[in-house]
């Protein structure tokens, strides 16, 4: 009715609309905050530190691969490039070459060389799509690759560069930059920005737009859009952001190496997106968060974590190509019509995931024996299966893990449809009340 008084909002509305949106934000920010003081030993930190730099790398990567379809086997180019860069800039302030800058702006420093490799590479890489874009972008990864071992000069070579990022004080002396979880907090500071700026480009025309060539650059071509010059700039920014990564990555490490620009560190991002979710905001940050974690878990006990990343990998390429992230998804009309439609899911769950268990327990002593008995490296055949000492030479630690991996793949046979027609009961159920 016209003219009628409008009802004001309450402070119960109002606090519920905030955290509606921003809900999520305040959560991280507030493990953020803890997450250090819980993991408080110097390996953990530097973990949890680790993590944070790969969220900002992965996340950078799904500009390319989840915004805008562009497959690239060389993006560690740009993170690498630009660590190598605010190395440089670290030794000439110490030498009194360049002015002094506060370290906490050195990322943003890394961000602008990553976004100006990623200008020029971008240029060129951009003007083709699909396979040739994933060969053009491999072949500028080994060109790199290749530089860093021959412009000696500039690269340090294998050894690579060392620096010491305790060049002076900030925030009035209180800041002196020689202990991790000051380093910790940079990060952390650093992802939450970068990663609200990469979760509103998603938000504006452009990152639409780059969603439209994706999915149908011919469509977008027609109503007048230049595709390349969208790849282009998308390109660009996901530079930017890798380089922000990078320069957080040599600031932690006060190294900047080799290994920040191989044709590995190309590989780890985006399995880390594809295990994530690359077609997810969030799953690149799942895979990030579980891929450095269980880096760090896996190598402390065993020699064979490529193995086990490349099973993971090739799994959930299998069984679930949305990844992680496409999984939660699927749940997410579930509990959110009723919690208790998702509580009905945990007993056929869990059954499914004790089969699961029991094939990889299967699986890992296999991997493990297999690696005793054949590594040049082992001194002896003795490996620890789950704590307990076995010989690999003796035929019934092989015969046991036999037995645990067939056990475990006829209980998922039994298990995982179960678990299936349970989920489809539930989203039945889900849908004729949303339809009602």
């Amino acid at each position: 009715m016209a003219g009628a008084p409008q009802t004001p909002a309450t402070a119960s509305s109002v606090a519920s609309a905030l955290s509606r949106r921003y809900g999520v934000w305040l959560i991280a920010i507030a493990i953020a905050v803890v997450l250090p003081w819980l993991f408080s030993g110097g390996a953990a930190r530097t973990v949890i530190s680790q993590m944070g730099v790969a969220i900002i790398f992965a996340l950078s990567y799904n500009m390319l691969l989840g915004q805008g379809g562009m497959l690239s086997f060389g993006h560690a180019v740009y993170f690498g490039l630009a660590g190598f860069c605010v190395v440089h800039i670290i030794e000439g302030i110490q030498g009194d070459t360049i002015p002094a800058i506060p370290l906490w702006l050195l990322p943003l420093a890394g961000g602008l060389f990553g976004m100006f490799f990623g200008f020029l590479i971008g240029y060129v890489s951009t003007r083709r799509s699909g396979t040739i874009f994933a060969m053009i972008s491999l072949g500028f990864g080994e060109m790199v690759t290749a530089m860093v071992l021959i412009i000696v000069a500039f690269f340090g070579g294998e050894e690579g560069i060392q620096t010491n990022r305790a060049y002076g004080t900030d925030f009035f002396g209180l800041v002196d930059w020689t202990r991790d979880i000051q380093v910790y907090y940079l990060i952390a500071v650093w992802a939450v920005i970068a990663t609200a700026a990469m979760y509103a480009f998603t938000r504006t025309p452009l990152g639409r737009i780059s969603n439209a060539v994706r999915d149908n650059p011919e469509r977008v071509a027609f109503v007048g859009y230049n595709t390349q010059r969208v790849r282009w700039i998308v390109f660009t920014l996901a530079g930017l952001f890798a380089g922000i990564a990078g320069g957080l990555h040599s600031i932690s490490f006060e190294q900047a190496g080799f290994g920040m620009v191989n044709i590995e560190r190309s590989g780890a991002v985006l399995i880390m997106a594809f295990i994530g979710g690359a077609g997810h905001f969030a799953g690149p940050i799942i895979g990030a968060v579980l891929i450095t974690g269980l880096e760090k878990v896996i190598t402390d006990v065993s020699q064979a974590w490529p193995v086990y990343l490349g099973l993971f990998f090739m799994l959930v390429i299998m069984f679930s190509p949305g990844g992680i992230a496409g999984i939660l998804q699927l749940h997410e009309r579930i509990w959110k019509v009723d919690w208790r439609l998702t509580a009905a899911l945990a007993t056929p769950y869990l059954k499914a995931v004790g089969a699961s268990v029991l094939v990889v327990a299967g699986a890992v002593m296999l991997i493990e024996l297999t690696h005793s008995s054949t590594s040049a490296e082992a001194v002896s055949h003795e490996v620890g299966l789950f704590w307990i000492a076995a010989d690999a030479t003796s035929v019934w630690p092989w015969a046991i893990a036999a037995v645990v991996l067939a056990v475990g793949i006829w209980l998922c046979k039994l298990t995982y449809p179960r678990a299936r027609d349970a989920y489809d009961t539930a989203m039945k159920t889900a849908t004729d009340r949303v339809l009602k």
